[in-house]
């Protein structure tokens, strides 16, 4: 068992990695912005730390006394209609030194273990062939940057401290209590408004909540995961046009789905403003998870069809 420091718990990942965490024996510390977040978060076992805003002036000490690893989720996640002055200095205040900042005072504290959540946006879009962990990076915007900053400098604490660090780039999360894009999805076939989307090719990796939290677990213990980045994914591909019909059969319901070309698609997207949602849409990005299955010995322990179910399963309950 070990005692473990969880940020972001109050996020829909945080909070089923707290559960898992408890599950498998771990003692649970949840660091919190605020007093009424552990209200929120209301996890029987879990301890609370109040730690206030991240960012490089941070005092992490309390929060990390006895602690022996971190899983450092608390990020400022991408802003589709972002209107900060100065987007990366906003985004590196958070992802960057914030990070940092928590590394540096955990190898202060003895900590063992750091695994930090990253993104597939280091590597960067739109490459046909799959990303791996020895691609050069190619963050395209500034929360990408951010994160790729952060990974390099948690890689350099690790060299002088002694801290383990274990970098993930997960691409799209889902899972039950997912919110943003794929929520809009869900409601979208639910009302069973006909979507332009029957005819997309590309193809896309994702990670259901339910594999990545069994994945950051073994991170914390594995011996081969030190100082190793990892890309993760549930191990199955699929285009936007196939994840829907899989999506409206856990709903139960019909995907009205009419073909539109891509090229199409993705000029009207542009002219709207919306070249970002056409990427996440009709561009592909998919992950070889070749190095977790080899090194750490890992499969998931969910297929995309189980973990559709069960988010579907959550949003009709909810």
């Amino acid at each position: 068992m070990s005692h473990i420091l969880v940020t972001g718990t109050t996020g829909f990942i945080g909070r089923s990695l707290c559960v898992e965490l408890l599950r498998r024996g771990h003692s649970v510390r949840a660091a919190l912005r605020r007093e009424q977040d552990g209200e929120r978060l209301a996890i029987a076992g879990v301890e609370n730390a109040i730690i206030g805003d991240i960012d490089a002036a941070t005092d992490w000490h309390a929060a990390l006394d006895g602690i022996e690893a971190v899983v450092h989720l608390a990020a400022r996640v991408h802003v589709m209609r972002d209107e900060t002055s100065d987007p990366l200095k906003a985004y590196r205040a958070v992802n960057t030194e914030g990070s940092l900042n928590l590394a540096r005072q955990a190898a202060s504290a003895g900590v063992r273990r750091f695994v930090y959540l990253s993104s597939i946006k280091v590597n960067g879009e739109g490459q046909s062939t799959p990303y791996t962990e020895n691609d050069p990076p190619l963050p395209i915007d500034p929360y990408a940057v951010s994160k790729w900053e952060a990974e390099q400098g948690l890689m350099d604490i690790a060299t002088k401290t002694g801290l383990e660090v274990v970098n993930l780039r997960p691409p799209l999360v889902y899972g039950p209590g997912v919110k943003a894009n794929f929520l809009g999805m869900l409601r979208w076939l639910q009302k069973g408004i006909p979507l332009p989307f029957g005819a997309i090719p590309s193809r896309r990796s994702l990670v259901g909540l339910r594999n990545l939290v069994d994945f950051i677990a073994i991170c914390l213990d594995h011996p081969a995961a030190a100082n190793q980045t990892f890309l993760i994914s549930d191990g199955e591909d699929v285009s936007t046009t196939d994840l829907l019909r899989r999506v409206a059969a856990a709903l139960n319901v019909s995907a009205r789905l009419f073909p539109v070309p891509q090229k199409l698609l993705e000029l009207g997207f542009k002219l709207v403003g919306k070249g970002d949602l056409s990427r996440r849409l009709c561009g592909s990005l998919r992950c070889d998870i070749t190095k977790a299955k080899m090194l750490l010995g890992w499969q998931p322990p969910a297929t995309m069809t189980q973990e559709l179910q069960r988010t579907a399963e959550h949003f009709l309950r909810a």
